[in-house]
């Protein structure tokens, strides 16, 4: 299944059970020699009554994640499709806590979109967690990031898991070489600099953004442990949070990643910064098959 393109291999644990899932993602995923993915997620049944399912995630080199927003939607359209909930707002229990999710149906009956609530971004330097000598309690805002032979300004959040984000057409700064467009980094050569920079102890996502208007976002992603995927629906919920609180943006953007567009929402709260973030975007179910390896 893929949503808009972040791809996973996903095994039904209702009806499957999975003795080593971190070697199992690692061989299934291989792109030349076993299915091909960004990561494996096992659905399974949940720890608590009142919620539907659980989502076990493990990125292309075994690591286990705690959260994947464009596989959280996936979750949900097989859970429905399936038939193991069929009503249209579910409950997915995930590492980073239950996740409520809201399923549009397609003409055929099937899901078509899933809006998720992601909750709340954490901003706080220990939460990401983020280690550059500021103050643990506070939130980093615009922070100069030395990474090989430039410094470039960063904007720390975690949706769960941790997020750099980095605007490269910043308002009345010339941008640096080879950075004046998503397309044109070099995002192979530079994602692991930045993946494992020691400000990140638990290594981190990047997200590389422009802004043509307030309410459009155009964005390229290095996932830890998985690389470049066309899409990463928690790195668009931080991208966005981190644009608001640089004030470039509205609350309500559409973010256009390279496998297709994303709907993300910041609910304001009573201090402006605690509010939900909801996405909403497309999932799809592309094969079934049978795993012999």
């Amino acid at each position: 299944m893929h949503g808009i393109g972040n791809d996973y291999v996903y095994v039904d644990g209702f009806q499957e059970s999975i003795e080593d899932a971190p070697s199992l993602a690692r061989a299934i995923v291989d792109r030349h020699c076993g299915v091909g993915g960004d990561g494996l997620i096992l659905i399974q049944p949940p720890t608590a009554a009142a919620n539907d399912c659980r989502m076990e995630m493990y990125n292309a080199d075994g690591t286990r994640a705690q959260m994947c927003g464009n596989g959280i939607r996936c979750v949900g359209k097989y859970t429905y499709d399936h038939g193991i909930a069929r009503q249209e707002s579910l409950r997915v229990e995930t590492d980073d806590g239950v996740k409520k999710l809201q399923l549009v149906l397609g003409a055929d009956g099937t899901v078509a979109e899933v809006e998720v609530d992601m909750g709340p971004p954490r901003l706080e330097r220990a939460q990401v967690p983020f280690v550059d000598g500021g103050p643990p309690s506070e939130t980093a805002i615009d922070i100069p990031l030395r990474v090989r032979d430039h410094t470039f300004r960063t904007t720390v959040v975690s949706m769960g898991n941790p997020h750099s984000v980095i605007r490269l057409d910043r308002p009345g700064e010339a941008a640096l070489p080879g950075f004046s467009t998503v397309d044109e980094i070099a995002l192979e050569a530079w994602g692991p600099a930045f993946e494992n920079h020691e400000f990140f102890p638990e290594r981190t996502n990047t997200e590389f953004i422009t802004l043509p208007s307030r309410t459009e976002m155009l964005f390229r992603v290095w996932e830890r442990g998985s690389g470049e995927t066309l899409a990463c629906g928690t790195g668009a919920c931080a991208a966005v949070v981190a644009a608001c609180l640089n004030g470039w943006c509205e609350r309500e953007v559409l973010v256009r990643l390279r496998g297709g567009d994303l709907r993300i929402r910041w609910l304001p709260d009573e201090d402006g910064k605690a509010g939900h973030v909801l996405m909403r975007g497309a999932a799809a179910e592309v094969f079934q098959g049978e795993w012999k390896g």
